[in-house]
């Protein structure tokens, strides 16, 4: 039986680095996760590099999971963000078993 699908949904740039290392958690337990940033820039916080954030994203797709975003200049600043328009972000999400809003 494959895992459910869980849409994890950020909103605000500040919830953006607890978002990600969220969905690598849940990757980590064996569940698959689509991680959308809708409407806001991803990135760490302070301390934190964006080294550290480009790492983080890069172990979720190590794991399966996917990042996602209807803004172009995350897809240009992070390696591995797919970037859709809103509806088909849409589409994508009601793929999912499960959606969370972070």
């Amino acid at each position: 039986m494959e895992p459910a699908r869980i849409a994890l949904l950020v909103k605000n740039p500040e919830d953006a680095w607890e978002g990600l290392r969220s969905a690598l958690g849940l990757c980590l337990e064996g569940l698959t996760v689509d991680l959308f940033f809708i409407d806001c820039l991803a990135g760490p916080p302070p301390p934190h590099a964006d080294e550290d954030f480009q790492e983080t994203l890069e172990m979720l797709m190590d794991l399966g999971g996917q990042a996602f975003s209807n803004l172009p200049a995350n897809r240009e600043k992070w390696e591995g963000v797919t970037c859709f328009d809103l509806k088909t972000l849409a589409e994508k999400i009601k793929g999912c078993q499960m959606v969370v809003p972070f």
